[in-house]
């Protein structure tokens, strides 16, 4: 394969075979399970080492030195500023006497938080987390009311991090109290009915110099009263025996339960536990003490639990259970032909949102599980919200498809009535583009979903830019979302698909099942299949099409682009967990491994070592243009996954096409970052596909 660029003297200069930038390779290898296996950039791993720094700096400084010359980079720049330019409200929710929103204006870095005394009053500022850093990193990481409204309990992220620090602020007067809670992960504030206190979850701080690589372990459940120190925080649930276990806890809307979701990494499977908080020094009761299904409690009637579960019931249904016989279940809604995914209890009805091909399906159900009816939704896209009290008459939803961005609905449960709330003004007309669902087959005849958007009425001959995204992992479900770098990428003519991959949890547990551990290549089968449909039916061809994915999904691409990269013409894998043999000795890695598997067991890690990108990296075959992102404040996938693929894949690409990482100094995994950095990265991006697609 031969890379063509259009600015050729620049790529002449900085590329070719292993004449790029070239990392020292050590001498580290080590035999697992019989097999030796190399680990020539481990010293990688060590991020705050003098000559891991360098060496970011110096594969930051070739990297800018490419995209900052791109053809087209600036106008790419100011039109993703414009497109990203539009207001964006988060749901509201009626907290106590008051309506509570969240607000863009379209460039803050930081959505605020505002509070209004009638849905369509004056918005009055609660927290505005732009004045807390000077770079804008400083983000809203969870918010929790207490059941009057009278009180805020609120999260912030430092640069993205999963760690957060907990505050409290009264909300009549916008002052904050001086209780400050820390080493908070992976946990929201529950508070009392009384408003007193609430319950969250921590664990034991790091060691010094140890934020970014401690593992997570031992996760216990505290109470916090309004008013005193951490310190004093009173110790509620522990499980030593249990390291791998997480509480969740939620207080039952009428104040009576504790409930407890305890989860084990990232399988969907969990236990319920609960305490009964109206008799002093009760225990905490197992109801659902198996870790062999999921649960997710939706509400009470009294003393009867609501719950949405997979158990006997791959796509899940909704029973209830009596706690006076707690080994035995009524069924409310059996498993249909689609997948439920939540379901709440608002104006004396149950909201069920369920997936039908990936897309949103909304019914509405009386308490006894009688269909009442369905929430019109405008067309093929993706509702969510519909959260609310059982006796609150109203709730809110938020629809977004491909082209349009999250529109909010008032839903009055009673007349089963839509009305529009909030629509924002955009710098483009969602009407230009068109979705529609098709479907690939996988190699063992497996049906692939895939939503494919463009303009309307461009000319499917082979030649159309493409971008195939995917994910494929953890249950997690890709639905129709809105994204403006992808309104910039179709605008000029591009398609964007998104693949529905075996991994995720579009279609239940069996689908996502049939992705993970010894199945995992079926993911990259589907994924591989994709493209092969899209360049058989006359979408895009090899040389024009891209492939992006990000964490898990950048796993995808890595692993893809080592199995068939003749079949794409650039890549983009983002955050990437890469190093598969060593993922789970870092932070929250371990909690994947009901996914993955881990390179302890001797199966799992001749199946790990078949895929792992960072292993697999073959000098024998040229790479397409390869722009990998990262950040080096993620303590989620560690940064070192893309440096030590970065560093292997430049040491084995024998094509003349660019290697490159970009290393984000600012921030961590995504979430919380603000707008300025967003648009910065996405139009590296987009940019580079341009150039590396002949486009531009």
């Amino acid at each position: 394969m031969s890379f063509q660029p259009h600015n050729l003297l620049l790529c002449l200069t900085l590329v070719g075979c292993q004449n790029g930038p070239q990392t020292r390779r050590g001498e580290i290898s080590e035999t697992l399970h019989g097999t030796q296996v190399a680990d020539p950039y481990r010293w990688l791993e060590d991020a705050s080492s003098p000559e891991t720094q360098a060496w970011i700096k110096d594969q930051n400084q070739r990297t800018r030195a490419i995209l900052d010359e791109l053809p087209g980079r600036a106008s790419m720049g100011e039109r993703l500023t414009e497109l990203w330019d539009y207001e964006r409200f988060n749901l509201p929710s009626k907290q106590g006497p008051r309506y509570v929103i969240s607000h863009n204006d379209g460039l803050q870095d930081q959505s605020v938080l505002y509070t209004m005394n009638e849905l369509d009053g004056e918005r009055s500022v609660l927290l505005d987390p732009n004045g807390l850093s000077s770079d804008g990193t400083m983000a809203l990481a969870g918010t929790s009311f207490s059941h009057d409204g009278e009180w805020l309990a609120y999260g912030l992220s430092d640069g993205g991090s999963d760690w957060n620090t907990w505050h409290i602020r009264k909300v009549s007067t916008g002052e904050d109290l001086s209780d400050v809670l820390r080493w908070v992960k992976f946990s929201t504030a529950a508070w009392t009915i009384d408003g007193k206190g609430f319950y969250y979850s921590r664990y034991a701080p790091p060691a010094d110099g140890e934020e970014l690589v401690h593992v997570n372990l031992n996760q216990e459940l505290y109470y916090h009263e309004l008013g005193t120190d951490q310190s004093q925080d009173q110790l509620i649930y522990k499980r030593p025996d249990k390291p791998e276990w997480g509480f969740s806890p939620e207080v039952s809307d009428d104040g009576r339960y504790l409930v407890l979701t305890i989860w084990k990494g990232t399988d969907p499977a969990n236990c319920v536990f609960y305490k009964d908080l109206t008799v002093p020094n009760s225990p905490m009761v197992e109801l659902r003490p198996r870790v062999n299904a999921h649960y997710d409690f939706v509400g009470n009637l009294g003393h009867t639990f609501i719950l949405v579960t997979n158990l006997d019931a791959p796509r899940s249904r909704l029973i209830s259970i009596d706690l006076e016989h707690p080994d035995q279940s009524t069924e409310l809604v059996p498993e249909g032909s689609d997948t439920l995914v939540s379901v709440s209890m608002v104006g004396g009805q149950f909201l069920c949102e369920s997936l039908q091909d990936a897309h949103s399906v909304v019914r509405v159900r009386e308490l006894s599980g009688e269909l009442r009816g369905t929430v019109d939704l405008p067309g093929i896209g993706t509702a969510v919200g519909f959260m609310g009290k059982l006796a609150e008459p109203e709730t809110f939803f938020a629809y977004t498809s491909y082209a349009s961005p999250a529109t909010l609905y008032r839903y009055d449960v009673k007349q089963g009535k839509s009305t529009l709330y909030q629509q924002p003004a955009l710098a483009f007309d969602p009407e230009l583009f068109t979705t529609k669902q098709i479907f690939a087959s996988s190699p063992d005849g497996t049906r692939i979903p895939l939503f494919v958007t463009h303009k309307r009425g461009i000319n499917l001959d082979g030649s159309n830019p493409t971008i195939l995204y995917g994910y494929g992992g953890f249950n997690v479900s890709l639905t129709p979302s809105f994204r403006p770098k992808n309104i910039a990428w179709m605008e000029r003519g591009g398609i964007f698909v998104e693949a529905i991959l075996r991994g995720g949890g579009e279609y239940g547990k069996d689908w996502h099942e049939a992705g993970t551990l010894a199945s995992k290549q079926n993911v990259f089968d589907d994924f591989i299949a994709a493209a092969e449909h899209l360049i058989r039916e006359g979408y895009t061809s090899p040389a024009k099409l891209a492939i992006k994915g990000g964490s898990n999904g950048g796993l995808l691409v890595g692993a893809v682009l080592n199995q068939r990269p003749e079949l794409f013409g650039a890549a983009l894998p983002a955050v990437g967990v890469m190093d598969m043999l060593r993922y789970h000795k870092f932070t929250i890695g371990w909690a994947w491994a009901s996914d993955y598997g881990t390179a302890e067991d001797a199966d799992q890690f001749r199946t790990l070592l078949a895929y792992s990108p960072y292993h697999n990296a073959q000098t024998s075959r040229p790479y397409p243009p390869t722009l990998v992102t990262t950040a080096e404040r993620d303590d989620r996938v560690v940064p070192l996954h893309s440096f030590k693929y970065t560093a292997a894949m430049q040491h084995a690409q024998c094509g003349d096409a660019p290697i490159m990482i970009r290393i984000e100094t600012r921030a961590g995994h995504g979430a919380g970052r603000p707008v300025q950095m967003v648009i910065d990265e996405a139009t590296d991006q987009m940019a580079f596909l341009t150039w590396a697609l002949g486009e531009g």
